[in-house]
């Protein structure tokens, strides 16, 4: 099942052809569960904002909305989708000028969430507008083949400094004590992230903020990756640090408890 719609109709070859060569967007990746998505504000309100600065307008998350439940009506089960954000009004895009996004919806079969734990390797990496889920991903990809390529499971970024940003296509979150540590250098609030940071409030778990440099890595007890697919996957080593099962499971089983407490909302 792949299924393709663009502004609340049926993708033609042509538009998908033009999008094919812009490389001007961004995007946001959701997992439907049932017609309903965790914490659906977050990406509708990311959205909204990344449009602002993107494109001058910002995009109405009723809008959004509409095409989604047009999009999966057909699909009464679980389903992934992608949103893109984009404009066809190429002249007035490259004038400077206010346009107004336009909007493809990808929908494919959901994405099973993974608990192995990984192996990663620090990539020195800055990503462009890092604050911004944007459509330029080759670096991502190429960090993560290379990754790949050497043994790893995936890519850590670290900026020029050492300091701890992101993974190639999710957040990191790491275990002190009690306490959930997110690293402070620029990178993007995956919704992942977000919705475990509203949740963990809710619960009263106790997070901070702080710059995380690879030289500082064995002080923390645990890792945990977090995207659109799981709300906390276990990290089993980065580089040559290695972290225990026992607060692995503390730290995941902490994150998705944080990720339950955010209530799912109907498209």
């Amino acid at each position: 099942m792949l299924k393709a719609e663009i502004n609340g109709r049926p993708a033609t070859s042509d538009q998908l052809a033009a999008l094919a060569f812009a490389g001007y967007g961004h995007y946001s990746s959701l997992e439907v569960r049932g017609h309903k998505v965790r914490g659906l504000g977050l990406p509708l309100s990311r959205l909204r904002d990344s449009a602002q600065e993107l494109f001058g307008r910002p995009l109405d998350g009723e809008r959004v909305r509409a095409y989604l439940r047009h999009a999966i009506a057909e699909t009464p089960g679980d389903v992934s989708v992608r949103i893109n954000v984009f404009s066809f009004d190429t002249r007035g895009l490259w004038s400077g000028a206010a346009v107004e996004p336009d909007v493809l919806i990808r929908v494919s079969p959901p994405i099973p969430a993974d608990a192995t734990p990984l192996r990663v390797t620090s990539v020195a990496f800055e990503r462009c507008l890092p604050h911004l889920k944007n459509v330029a991903t080759m670096g991502l990809w190429r960090h993560t083949r290379q990754a790949r390529q050497a043994g790893f499971d995936d890519a850590l970024f670290v900026d020029r400094d050492g300091f701890v940003s992101e993974g190639s296509t999710w957040n990191i979150a790491f275990l002190d004590g009690n306490e959930v540590v997110w690293p402070a250098a620029p990178a993007l609030p995956g919704i992942a992230k977000l919705a475990a940071q509203h949740g963990l409030e809710r619960l009263g778990i106790p997070t901070r903020t702080e710059p995380v440099h690879l030289t500082r890595l064995g002080s923390y007890q645990a890792a945990a990756l977090m995207s659109s697919i799981t709300a906390g996957q276990p990290i089993a080593a980065i580089d040559d640090i290695h972290f225990e099962r026992g607060p692995s499971d503390m730290l995941i089983e902490t994150l998705h408890r944080a990720d339950e407490a955010v209530p799912l909302e109907e498209i």
